[in-house]
């Protein structure tokens, strides 16, 4: 792991598109400032964790658990146009 040393207002970059800022420091907590392009998703870590472990649960689903839900009439089919 990198250690980095930053006052109020200095950045940090990683690449040549993300921007890290210390934008306030109060007691022991640190604001951070993050600029990425769109396309590169930041999340604090316990919610990263969170959408990894929603994301293993969905693909685990069986084909027999998506045939329960669509004829439990949670779902009503469109009807076909004519």
């Amino acid at each position: 792991m990198l250690v980095l040393s930053r006052q109020k207002d200095e950045t940090i970059m990683i690449g040549d598109n993300i921007e890290i800022t210390v934008v306030d420091i109060r007691g022991d907590k640190v604001r951070l400032g993050i600029n990425a392009p769109q396309q590169i998703p930041v999340h604090r870590k316990e919610v990263y964790e969170s959408i990894k472990t929603e994301n293993r649960q969905a693909a685990n689903v069986s084909l027999e658990d998506i045939t329960n839900v669509e004829n439990s009439g949670a779902f009503p089919r469109k009807k076909k146009k004519k």
